[in-house]
Order: structure tokens, then sequence, then C-alpha cells
């Protein structure tokens, strides 16, 4: 069965890699100046496709928080079409213009429901989180 793409891309690009501890691997996106952080905190989702969210339950984590906490964040990348819908439809009315001011991007999904996509193409797509925290 195939896997979600996130981490193995991720260790292509950072060295974040799947054998790597979770703790680990985060700490590599941190000393490489990536921020990990879902948009929705909760929600009910009968199995495990993202359409399957049912959107009365999303609860959204504190961007707010997070932002106030990290002010050094200069971009958002959304990791899917469902990411930055719930961002846009849960986050953006809840928030003053500091996350509104933001630049957000769509990327393809890392998941494997997405196949429209190979792996090398996915990596392609996802190298801009590279090349933007190389920039920051």
């Amino acid at each position: 069965m195939p896997r979600n793409a996130f981490w193995p891309i991720m260790g292509e690009l950072f060295g974040a890699r799947f054998e790597l501890a979770y703790q680990q691997r985060l700490d590599v996106l941190t000393a490489s100046r990536v921020a990990l952080w879902d948009v929705l905190g909760s929600c009910v989702r009968p199995g495990s496709l993202d359409s399957s969210i049912d959107t009365h339950s999303a609860a959204v984590n504190d961007f707010s928080q997070m932002l106030t906490d990290h002010p050094t964040i200069q971009r958002i990348f959304f990791n899917g079409k469902k990411a930055a819908e719930m961002y846009r439809r849960y986050v953006l009315p809840l928030y003053d213009s500091i996350t509104v001011d933001i630049p957000c991007s769509t990327l393809p999904s890392t998941s494997p429901a997405h196949a429209a996509m190979s792996f090398g193409e996915k990596l392609s797509a996802w190298s801009i989180v590279c090349d933007a925290a190389s920039q920051a």
C-alpha cells in the first residue's frame, strides 16, 4: 500500500528522513527554518480521505498564537487543496491582518490518494519550501 510522501519529501529536501524519530525529524525541520503546523487541531473524519472531514467537527489550531510566538514566519505552505480550503474557511475569518498578510501557497497533496502526480513531480513542486527556507 502506498504511503504518504510528506516525510520522504522532507527527507530529500532537508534530511528529515522517516527513519529518524519523529522529534528528530521536527528538529531537522526547525534547524532548516521550517515550521510544521496543522490547520485543524481535530476533526471527525471517517476513513482516511480529507474529503471525508466532517466540517461541523473541525477545530482550528491557534494560528494567532503560533504566529505571535514565531514572528519570523514569512510564508505558509499548504499540503494540498483541502488544507488551504480549511485555512481560508476557518482560520482567516478568526484572525487579524497579521495572519492575512503572510503569503500562502498551496502545494500538491503528499497523500497517496493524490496519485495524479509522481513522487518526483511532488518533490519538484515541494522544492519551493526549500527555496523559501534558504531565503528566510
